[in-house]
């Protein structure tokens, strides 16, 4: 049985973010990839951004566990979630195949 995270309410969509940015920032200082992460999610950035934009505008989801906050016309749960993703992604990628994990596994 999941456990029902929804008694946050409004702040629901917000505690996950906050929760696997946490993961990812711990993921990618471990690899020391915060600096690669932080290049590829600005490069990322405008083009999630509009993709979510229109997905918002157009119905294809409801978010209604948020805080309600909108910032440049989508919910703020929303940008965070376009650093948390490929954060995360980086951050098990580096976690895995990075250059001081690789070189610690070959001995």
């Amino acid at each position: 049985m999941r456990p029902d995270i929804s008694v946050l309410g409004r702040y629901t969509y917000l505690a996950t973010e906050l929760f696997w940015g946490t993961v990812a920032f711990v993921l990618l200082k471990r690899a020391g990839a915060l600096r690669k992460a932080a290049v590829t999610i600005l490069v990322l950035y405008p083009i999630a951004y509009v993709w979510d934009r229109y997905t918002l505008a157009v119905g294809v989801f409801d978010i209604t566990l948020r805080t309600g906050i909108d910032v440049a016309g989508i919910p703020l749960e929303e940008h965070l979630f376009m650093a948390v993703v490929p954060g995360l992604v980086i951050g098990i990628h580096e976690t895995i195949f990075g250059d001081d994990v690789a070189d610690a596994a070959c001995g």
